[in-house]
């Protein structure tokens, strides 16, 4: 199986799925969320924005800020999002993202680093084009003035093409804006109408060469794959008009089904659900599909054009996955504004409240909204390299994470590299001198190695708290 094609893979027996079919972390961060306490607080997140940035003043920062509106929940959502038609809403949020950004700003200055230069901006949601265009001009003005931008920043925002206008994109240019994300889902009618996101390929074509005009560098697409009613047929359908709209990247998501977390996906019948045999197929030919026409695989769930920045971040091996998914940004601080969001250092995770009222309150107060968090020990730091480097670059390089952790490798993970012997014989991972390799059909299942570095996952649950990896 270590060198086996796509076509050997879609002759695996369904009883052989399933048995890796298990509920498991997307690993956008270790140790994971459900593992943080309410113990790391705002001023946590302060004094280690402060440490970093008096070490090392002149290194790059990224930014995300969350927009949670939207005017309705879709169905197959698993974002913290807010469905409301009250748009005025919006003013006094943006107030509260101003007063969170006056906070870090005073961080950064106090420690000398105030011109720390911000090379990722991203706005997510919800649906951050929910703002008006004059808002999000607004918004960026005021992240401008508060935070060095480089000229160079890649900034990118998530946007649903059923209400973002020509107004909307002209605003977003004239920001700075080069990258947009466009929510696509599947374009299979009955699918669209089940999830409640009705969306055309009509008026996403019309968006996607509007966006070319104005000049955004890359327009990309975010695809669900294990929606209700889609069968490998129906979804080939939607991948025959993706290819046509040719996005620079495509990230390809398993569909999270939580219903006892996500009490709005209860709406959806789990009989209408793609069984896992049917899914694996599904993303097989996507995966055939892309690479035929021009795209590099990236990761276990994303594909990116050849030329493309994330493609040569895969080939240098500089490539990193954080809550915002594969990014080039290796190495750099995320700061996260507004509510639900995480903010990562090193060394620290900090969530924001996920409240619009505990929200504002807090930063009323002069503080920092941080709800929970952790503060990861060296075995933390350890493992998560470990993890990092096989759900980025599918292999982990024993004397590279030696030389980093000052560890014996296999000494250190000796009951891991036997939990793997099983995965080898499988043909899911080759154990070969100073490498942990994935197959081809490890790629698939990159959440199931992973999880044998993971510690925290072998805790007994109550409620399962992780989508399945199929």
């Amino acid at each position: 199986m270590t060198t086996a094609t796509l076509g050997d893979l879609r002759a695996l027996p369904a009883a052989f799925l399933e048995r890796y079919n298990r509920p498991g972390p997307r690993y956008t961060s270790y140790p994971t969320a459900p593992e943080w306490t309410e113990k790391i607080t705002g001023a946590d997140l302060t004094d280690h924005l402060r440490s970093r940035s008096v070490a090392a003043p002149c290194a790059p920062l990224s930014i995300y800020v969350h927009i949670p509106f939207c005017e309705h929940r879709c169905r197959f959502c698993g974002c913290n999002a807010i469905a409301t038609g009250h748009r005025e809403i919006t003013a006094p949020y943006l107030d509260t993202l101003r007063m969170e950004m006056d906070l870090h700003a005073r961080t950064l200055a106090e420690a000398g680093a105030a011109h720390r230069p911000v090379t990722q901006l991203h706005l997510g949601g919800g649906t951050p084009t929910y703002l008006g265009p004059a808002q999000l001009l607004e918004l960026s003005a005021s992240l401008r003035s508060r935070f060095q931008i480089a000229p160079d920043a890649e900034m990118s925002i998530e946007i649903n093409p059923r209400v973002t206008s020509d107004d909307h994109l002209r605003a977003l240019r004239l920001a700075g804006f080069n990258r947009l994300s466009l929510g696509i889902q599947d374009f299979h009618r009955p699918t669209q109408e089940i999830i409640e996101r009705l969306q055309t390929v009509e008026e996403t074509a019309r968006l996607v060469d509007r966006a070319r005009e104005l000049g955004f560098e890359s327009v990309n697409f975010d695809l669900v794959y294990g929606l209700p009613l889609q069968t490998a047929e129906t979804f080939e359908r939607t991948l025959d008009a993706v290819l046509d709209l040719g996005p620079d990247r495509v990230a390809l998501y398993n569909f999270a089904y939580l219903p006892a977390r996500l009490g709005h996906q209860r709406a959806i019948e789990p009989s209408l659900l793609p069984s896992g045999e049917v899914k694996f197929a599904t993303l097989l030919a996507a995966h055939e599909r892309f690479t035929a026409s021009g795209y590099d695989a990236i990761g276990m769930d994303h594909f990116a054009r050849a030329g493309d920045p994330l493609a040569r971040a895969r080939r240098e091996r500089t490539m990193q996955r954080n809550f915002m998914g594969y990014t080039t940004q290796a190495g750099t601080d995320l700061l996260a504004l507004g509510v639900s969001s995480i903010s990562a250092t090193d060394g620290l995770f900090a969530q924001n409240t996920k409240r619009l009222s505990t929200h504002r309150t807090a930063l009323v107060r002069g503080e920092l909204p941080v709800e929970r968090g952790m503060t990861l020990s060296d075995e933390d730091r350890l493992r998560r390299t470990v993890i990092t480097e096989l759900m980025c670059h599918g292999v982990a390089v024993k004397s590279e994470i030696e030389a980093a952790h000052g560890v014996d490798f296999d000494e250190h993970f000796a009951g891991e590299l036997t939990a793997l012997a099983p995965m080898a014989a499988d043909g899911l991972v080759v154990l070969r001198g100073d490498r942990v390799e994935l197959t081809l059909l490890g790629i698939f299942f990159a959440r199931n190695v992973a999880m044998v570095f993971d510690t925290y996952i072998r805790r007994p649950r109550a409620t399962p708290l992780f989508s399945r990896t199929l």
